[in-house]
């Protein structure tokens, strides 16, 4: 087939959408946002593939519309090790103590994507494989070189294996924040020239809204504090639910103050030890481990929390800040990585590693009705300027570069802007 025959039918992209279902915490969030935003187009004749496995994409269908299909392949084999692990994706890095030996090079693809004539790659996560076809990267975070001390050696450099790899491999890198932007340009040495800034947006602005009926169900269910703080996040090493336990201990201690605090997200292997502080810190009542929320559930748990507090050690984004923004909730977070410039001034903004530091901002939180007033509208302010069209259109804008497509004005104009929002920089 000549170039001139190629241009004359659709542009296809392939997205790998190769999760499991709760068990990739806010980059399957991210991926099934964008599925929606790309639905939504429907000034183009682009057709988008989603890489998915059979039987494990129902989280992903509702997204799903307009030009954009599944592209289905078998699920990784039951018990299999290696299989959970490629479908896991970002989640390698918790469970890499069990890999017995070096990790293989990237694999090659098996040709599924071309023989769907996909005409551009698009690696939605950390994991990936090698193709011809030219390829969009979106790693993430390189959150193992910043914190090698919660990834043991093999899974250091079975990380660095795919990522370098699949960075030298794409025609473009996707970062979520100039903070992941700097971290590749700094240890990967990737050219700034192939480098874009694509912020996502807030998840729950495409979940439907539940009834109030199903929302109190919900909360019965849970058996909801009646007032509490939400912090949605796995429970990974890194996102800190220890020292947020100790600045709930030291409220209780120090200042009489019982702060009840929901944690929404997939128990994983790191639980068994958040659960015995718990226990040793004396906070089964004010501590409450819900596990993975389906979308309902989330938007029950933001209708009714008091605040968020997010006190992550390292986020290349941090899609929880955003969704509180986007439900009218005040927001306590970090002040490390991209949080500060997703939050700018309308979060308040702590220390992670001081629990004295977490337990003054979420007395603030719990205590303060004017601040959180303030916060929540600066907050509402702020997510307007992050939405799925302005990704999607964006993310278009380059399959259509990079694919050697014609753009259109509104093309040339997305790829010679900033996002909303984001600082101008070189």
């Amino acid at each position: 087939m000549n170039s001139a025959t190629a241009h004359q039918r659709p542009l296809r992209i392939c997205l790998d959408a190769r999760l499991l279902d709760g068990q990739a915490g806010g980059v399957q969030q991210a991926l099934a946002g964008l599925a929606a935003g790309l639905a939504q187009l429907d000034d183009g004749d682009e057709e988008y593939l989603f890489l998915s496995f059979a039987g494990a994409n129902d989280w992903l269908r509702p997204s799903l519309g307009g030009r954009c299909n599944l592209l289905e392949i078998p699920p990784p084999a039951r018990g299999s090790l290696r299989g959970r692990l490629k479908a896991a994706l970002p989640l390698i890095g918790r469970i890499g103590g069990a890999l017995r030996r070096r990790p293989d090079p990237l694999p090659t693809s098996d040709g599924t994507v071309e023989r769907a004539g996909a005409d551009l790659m698009h690696f939605t996560t950390p994991l990936g494989f090698r193709t011809a076809i030219p390829s969009i990267y979106q790693p993430w975070d390189l959150q193992h070189i910043a914190l090698p001390g919660f990834f043991p050696r093999r899974e250091r450099e079975r990380r660095e294996l795919w990522y370098r790899g699949l960075c030298a491999q794409a025609r473009l890198v996707v970062a979520a924040s100039w903070a992941a932007r700097d971290d590749l340009l700094r240890h990967y040495g990737v050219p700034a020239a192939s480098i874009t800034v694509i912020p996502p947006a807030p998840p729950v602005s495409t979940y439907a809204e539940p009834p109030p009926e199903q929302r109190e169900a919900i909360s019965r269910r849970l058996n909801l504090p009646a007032q509490f703080l939400l912090y949605p996040a796995q429970t990974w090493p890194h996102k800190n639910h220890l020292a947020l336990l100790e600045a709930m201990a030291r409220l209780r201690d120090e200042r009489g103050l019982m702060v009840p605090v929901v944690c929404a997200g997939t128990k994983n292997d790191f639980f068994p030890t958040i659960e015995r502080r718990v226990r040793e810190l004396r906070l089964e009542h004010l501590a409450l481990f819900v596990g993975f929320m389906q979308p309902p559930e989330m938007q029950t748990l933001y209708a009714h929390c008091r605040g968020v507090i997010f006190p992550s050690l390292f986020e290349g984004w941090g899609l929880p800040v955003s969704e509180a923004f986007w439900h009218g909730r005040p927001v306590a977070c970090a002040n490390v990585t991209s949080l500060p410039e997703l939050a700018g001034d309308a979060a308040l903004l702590f220390d992670p590693r001081d629990p004295v530091a977490i337990a003054d901002a979420a007395a603030r939180l719990w205590l303060d009705p004017a601040l959180g007033e303030e916060l929540v509208a600066r907050g509402r302010r702020r997510v307007t300027g992050y939405s799925w069209a302005d990704a999607a259109r964006r993310f278009r804008a380059h399959y259509r570069r990079l694919a050697g497509r014609p753009l259109n004005e509104e093309d040339h104009a997305l790829l010679a802007s900033q996002p909303p929002l984001v600082e101008a920089r070189p």
